[in-house]
């Protein structure tokens, strides 16, 4: 079977259009200080801002449709966000609740909000190009740990990258950049590589380093069991939910250190050729050490990962976009994950049973092992000759 055969042109995003779903638009924290908060997100300027008195975070347009007041210069009073210009108060909801200077409010007094809520201590904002609210079924899970005492807080640094946001996506079925671009050449080649896509999730599995075949622990089984069974470097757990917010569950292995992290992807459209990407990070504590320890331990496991991570934004910041990609039989499952991440940018009726019927596939990585490891030798016994001369 010729892989690049599998399908023809294919856009994997309306160019015109932004994702069906939830967005992060960052930790909770950082909009609760009394102050609104402006950014660009789906092609529009945007407030967010806290209600005094519901504490309710809301997301509403920047500019007041009186005379075009810049709402991010407000003032927030009680459960509305008053516009430095005419002192016209918005609600969350989009209504004006009042026009301290007029007898009543305009009937058509309304401008555009966004449906909000929150999640493992983040915002999240609904947008749907149809107007719809989310269904039951679409929801941000909870990571319970993230309010955990045992796990560090956490560690969020945002990003902007000059690209559309599907180059990130395409990393879920990129088995083979973990050698070339986080392994510098050198090692960190995948040793087991795994996807599943149904309806609005999309997963990867894998393992990095070496490998004991009989250990049943590994095969993309749930997270559970004594972490000291792990028998390679790394194993990660990284899924999608919905077209804009991935977590990934680690499990890191140095000497005798078993370090559990989470990894948040975050990544929100500023345009179709820009998105902001948002990177958060917990640990969890190592009950051996002490809270000075555990947070220095921490920081050093974060900075290695967003590091890693940073790696791949410089790549997707100078590569061009390859809507058909040639693929070789030794590649992830791309076209597929891109057949998933279309469902995202049709009308709910227009979704194909293909983009979110359940695709499975392990990626044979035995050949692509041997290979690296010969390239991971050359490279090392190149860098210590140039290290002797």
């Amino acid at each position: 079977m010729n892989l690049n055969d599998n399908y023809h042109v294919i856009s994997s995003s309306n160019p015109e259009r932004y994702a069906r779903g939830w967005h992060c638009l960052g930790l909770s924290e950082k909009f609760r200080d009394g102050k609104p908060h402006k950014l660009t997100i789906f092609g529009t300027e945007v407030v967010v801002f806290e209600s005094s008195e519901s504490k309710k975070l809301n997301v509403i347009s920047a500019f007041c449709p009186h005379l075009g007041g810049d709402l991010g210069g407000g003032k927030i009073k009680g459960d509305s966000l008053a516009c430095p210009f005419h002192d016209w108060r918005w609600n969350g909801d989009g209504k004006c609740a009042g026009i301290p200077y007029a007898k009543r409010v305009p009937n058509r007094a309304r401008t555009k909000s966004w449906i909000t809520c929150e999640e493992n201590r983040q915002l999240f904002v609904w947008n749907d190009p149809e107007g719809n609210p989310p269904s039951a079924g679409v929801i941000i899970p909870r990571i319970e740990e993230a309010f955990s005492n045992t796990w560090s807080n956490w560690d969020w640094s945002y990003h902007e990258v000059d690209t559309n946001g599907r180059e990130l996506i395409d990393n879920l079925a990129d088995v083979a950049h973990f050698f070339y671009v986080h392994g510098e050449g050198k090692g960190g080649g995948c040793s087991y590589f795994k996807n599943i896509f149904e309806e609005h999730f999309a997963t990867q599995y894998l393992e990095i380093g070496a490998l004991d075949t009989q250990n049943e622990y590994r095969k993309d089984a749930p997270f559970t069991g004594d972490p000291r069974e792990l028998s390679c470097w790394t194993r990660g757990e990284s899924t999608y939910y919905g077209p804009a917010y991935l977590i990934s569950r680690l499990l890191l292995k140095s000497n005798d250190d078993y370090c559990e992290v989470y990894e948040i992807l975050a990544p929100y459209p500023i345009t179709n050729a820009r998105f902001a990407l948002q990177i958060g990070f917990i640990v969890a504590d190592n009950p051996a050490l002490n809270q000075s320890q555990n947070e220095q331990r921490a920081n050093t496991v974060i900075e290695l990962l967003r590091a890693g991570t940073l790696q791949d934004v410089h790549i997707w910041n100078s590569k061009t976009r390859i809507d058909n990609p040639l693929l070789c039989d030794s590649d992830g499952p791309f076209y597929q994950l891109r057949r998933w991440y279309e469902q995202f940018f049709v009308n709910v009726d227009d979704i194909e049973p293909d983009m979110i019927r359940k695709f499975e596939r392990e990626t044979n990585t035995r050949h692509s092992l041997m290979v690296w490891e010969q390239q991971a030798a050359e490279a090392i016994a190149e860098e210590e000759f140039l290290q002797g001369c």
